[in-house]
């Protein structure tokens, strides 16, 4: 009886950690910048990076491929339209530099992540693979 006790107890523990481990995956895409460029006041090196977005949280993460560096903001509701799988960086670039502007992950897209006019800047967009 007793044993049977704690199988129907182990059993209920794994059906509810998958539960838990399926409502928080999170989706994540691969972009390549091929240039160096600012976030946060930070310059960044060309090369790969992973654009993380936890669905339930409403964030959106730019983290180098080894995890040693993230920046992390808040999505909003983007233009309607079909862009369920789109994931794109923008840039500004001026003073011969690139500063990361806004991340664009399905219909959600951050706000202007860099505080200069469109005037002032000539864009450049990076698309997720």
């Amino acid at each position: 009886m007793q044993s049977m006790f704690r199988k129907v107890i182990l059993a209920s523990a794994v059906g509810i950690a998958a539960t838990l481990a399926a409502n928080t995956a999170m989706a994540a895409s691969r972009v390549y910048v091929p240039f160096n460029f600012t976030v946060a006041g930070k310059t960044l090196p060309s090369g790969s990076y992973n654009v993380v977005h936890e669905p339930t949280s409403g964030f959106v993460t730019l983290e180098t491929l080894n995890s040693s560096q993230s920046f992390t903001w808040v999505l909003n509701p983007g233009r309607p339209g079909p862009y369920e799988k789109k994931v794109a960086l923008r840039f500004d670039s001026r003073d011969n530099t690139h500063v990361l502007e806004s991340i664009q992950f399905g219909p959600m897209v951050t706000a202007r992540l860099d505080k200069i006019s469109k005037s002032n800047a000539s864009e450049r967009d990076l698309r997720g693979q």
